[in-house]
């Protein structure tokens, strides 16, 4: 059986990191990788392939630095004669991004079958660009490998039981990466030291929602300044996001570093002491790690989090984050509980795709 795999994005490398290994154990299943260059600094691409051991990609498209629709129409047209070229059995897409959109489509009009990886996530924001994505590729997938139980509910309340796909309840292919890097970061990573890193909170904003409206992003970073005054704030900072802050001389007292490797960010999420983000992986991940989180946002696609208390939904608003922040740093939680599965996703999808008919 031959897949052909579509990523472009930092957490959709992850993802297909730890799926690719798992490909590997079956030789009957053949993956081809396709990047389609939709994150291209090298810091939050390249680095990624080279520390985690991903295969390079058979072939990257360079597609980046775009409008949505030039990006998607772009990729699409790159992928679909890729796809021609290779004739594969499936298309495996990750998440949310135009990437994901882009090899969901150029598969399906060619009438070839796709596998969406973390499907059936909502956050019943229709002005995210990433939840018209995921609907959209939802609806087109042959096979929907679900994270969670939630995610399963939101697709039999939107009628897959009436379409022709196949459901399959998976757990988070995140957590199995985080369990099996995690054993290796403390030794490829030195940034606890090189930082000097004591208490801190750890903090990422990359959203457009937040950093393309100037008094949006302003509310985030003073709340940020405020809180750097008692527990020192770390922001490994997308490129795009750092920009936008120094051209409108944005006044930053956090400490801003550059995007960080996989091994980095797992040492930096071992070590911190809260998590404050509008990142959805990091959401996660700061579960993972037995870490509370404060998420920038009015919606997540991870309600487990908030229905259980270990993630508050702050927004933008300073003093909402403030509040969030204060109820949070010092608060006890079972994190025992079992939300993403037991770190055996990648296995299920590669049993899944064998038996598939």
């Amino acid at each position: 059986m031959k897949i052909l795999t579509v990523i472009g994005a930092r957490p959709q490398f992850i993802k297909a990191a730890v799926v690719s290994r798992e490909f590997k154990l079956y030789s009957n299943l053949n993956e081809v990788i396709i990047h389609t260059g939709q994150h291209f600094d090298k810091n939050m691409s390249e680095i990624f392939f080279e520390e985690m051991q991903i295969p390079i990609p058979n072939y990257n498209l360079n597609i980046n630095g775009l409008s949505h629709g030039a990006m998607t129409g772009q990729m699409l047209e790159g992928i679909e004669k890729i796809i021609i070229a290779e004739n594969p059995d499936f298309v495996f897409v990750y998440g949310d991004t135009n990437s994901t959109i882009a090899g969901a489509l150029a598969a399906k009009k060619l009438h070839i079958k796709v596998a969406h990886v973390e499907a059936g996530l909502r956050s019943f924001n229709m002005k995210m660009p990433e939840e018209i994505n995921r609907i959209l590729t939802d609806r087109i997938s042959d096979i929907l490998f679900c994270p969670t139980d939630t995610a399963i509910e939101n697709l039999m309340k939107e009628g897959y039981a009436n379409f022709d796909s196949k459901i399959v309840k998976n757990g988070d292919v995140m957590l199995d990466a985080a369990v099996f890097y995690s054993a290796y970061s403390k030794e490829k990573s030195t940034i606890i030291n090189d930082l000097k890193l004591q208490k801190y909170a750890l903090a990422s904003i990359h959203r457009a929602e937040n950093t393309d409206d100037l008094g949006t992003l302003n509310s985030i970073i003073e709340a940020l300044n405020t809180i750097n005054r008692n527990c020192q704030v770390i922001v490994p900072l997308h490129p795009r996001t750092k920009n936008i802050i120094e051209k409108n001389n944005l006044k930053v007292e956090f400490k801003i570093i550059d995007p960080v490797g996989y091994f980095d960010m797992l040492e930096l999420l071992k070590n911190c002491s809260i998590v404050l983000t509008d990142s959805g992986g990091l959401q996660k991940e700061a579960f993972f790690f037995k870490k509370h989180c404060v998420t920038m946002r009015e919606q997540t696609e991870w309600l487990e989090l908030v229905d259980n208390g270990f993630n508050l939904l702050a927004g933008s608003d300073k003093d909402r984050i403030l509040s969030a922040f204060e109820t949070l740093i010092n608060k006890s939680s079972d994190f025992t509980i079992d939300l993403y599965g037991k770190g055996n996703s990648s296995k299920i999808i590669s049993e899944c795709l064998l038996s598939y008919s």
